[in-house]
């Protein structure tokens, strides 16, 4: 069975909605990270997980249309929820995420989803800017593995 961490705090009375997904930790040959910046945010690149679509599935999708990369998903290194209100939605959401390191692979087009723009940080700057605690978490860890 998998630990799966929590962040955030889980209040009373408040529907979430579940939102499950699947994010890449993409390391380049400077030990830099891949993540993704919208507008003045930042994330892990990745996403939800859509109907009858498996985690790596998943993955592989959306690294396509935040990069137009593929990607080779290596080691699974974690799961981790969040409980957070989305101003943008104006919804409580529950973000569940499964996490593996990644390599990229070959560019296969352009990204579909113009408004992400994948950029490089070394480790300690990429946890000081992604907008999400459980993605910050698994940077952490991700960088902790490749330091063994």
């Amino acid at each position: 069975m998998i630990h799966m961490q929590t962040f955030g705090t889980k209040e009373t009375n408040i529907n979430y909605l579940k939102r499950e997904g699947s994010y890449g930790l993409i390391f380049n040959n400077k030990n830099e990270i891949a993540i993704i910046r919208i507008q003045e945010r930042f994330f892990l690149p990745g996403g939800g997980i859509e109907l009858n679509e498996t985690p790596l599935d998943a993955l592989k999708r959306e690294i396509i249309e935040e990069t137009g990369y593929s990607i080779i998903i290596g080691e699974h290194i974690g799961k981790a929820q969040l409980y957070h209100y989305s101003t943008r939605y104006s919804a409580h959401y529950l973000a569940v995420g499964d996490f593996y390191l990644c390599k990229l692979g070959v560019k296969l087009c352009d990204p579909i989803e113009k408004d992400h723009i994948l950029e490089w940080a070394i480790p300690s700057d990429a946890v000081k800017a992604l907008t999400h605690e459980h993605q910050r978490w698994a940077v952490n860890k991700a960088a902790g593995l490749l330091a063994e």
